[in-house]
């Protein structure tokens, strides 16, 4: 099973939303556009049209991942990814964060997983990881005529996430789901060192032409401190200190 980064992206927001907020559960073709194009606790960002949410769900439907509702005039989708993949809570809580998050650490899974899934301890967050990513690769014989087939059993799936290498400098390994192409996100960038004043080392010419221009300008507000206590003295006429 292979997803675009738009399917993705739909089905990590139905999983979300069934269980984060169930009230308002299915959606709607607005309310899953809105919630697909959100700011916050997505990685990346997108900005996805109407048509192209209609897509990826159409997509999904053929894969027996989602279906649609009948329940008002407005028609509304549900997710049916627990059936089709076979997962517990814990193991669709994780999967849902992978999915709209992309590659996290077992810390950054725990923190993030409140609202979906309570887990214990960090050792209960690796124990769901590697327990999706353990589960036995398709046969060739099991695998489907296309890359699109929907006739697999759940016990049929393959492995569901995958550690990544380690950065270097890394403290936490972190972990990908393999519904899709594996997108690793880039390692952070060092922090930029910090200038020693002791340091005979020479500055880059940008830093000195920002010191230089800070030190004109002090120039010209002393300057100007200087004139007006002179103007107030005059005013005043109290002649300067030490006259």
């Amino acid at each position: 099973m292979h997803l675009s980064p738009h399917e993705i992206r739909v089905l990590g927001v139905l999983i979300e939303k069934e269980i984060a907020t169930p009230e308002l559960y299915p959606l709607s073709l607005n309310s899953l556009q809105a919630a697909a194009n959100q700011r916050s606790s997505r990685d990346p960002v997108l900005d996805l049209s109407e048509e192209e949410i209609r897509q990826a769900l159409h997509a999904l439907e053929d894969l027996g991942l989602v279906r649609p509702t009948r329940d008002s005039r407005v028609a509304k989708y549900e997710h049916r990814a627990r059936t089709v993949l076979n997962l517990r809570r814990d193991e669709t809580a994780i999967l849902c964060l992978l999915l709209l998050r992309g590659p996290q650490t077992p810390g950054e899974l725990r923190s993030r997983a409140d609202r979906l899934h309570t887990f214990d301890d960090l050792a209960a967050v690796t124990a769901t990881l590697d327990r999706l990513a353990s589960r036995p690769p398709i046969s060739p014989t099991d695998q489907a005529p296309t890359d699109r087939a929907t006739d697999q059993t759940p016990d049929q799936t393959g492995p569901l996430t995958t550690l990544l290498p380690r950065h270097p400098g890394a403290r936490e390994s972190r972990y990908a789901h393999l519904l899709g192409d594996l997108r690793e996100a880039p390692a952070p960038s060092p922090p930029a060192p910090i200038h020693n004043p002791r340091d005979p080392s020479p500055l880059p010419a940008h830093s000195l032409a920002a010191l230089h221009a800070e030190l004109l300008n002090l120039r010209e507000t002393i300057s100007s401190l200087d004139r007006r206590i002179s103007h107030i003295e005059h005013s005043l006429s109290v002649s300067p200190a030490g006259e």
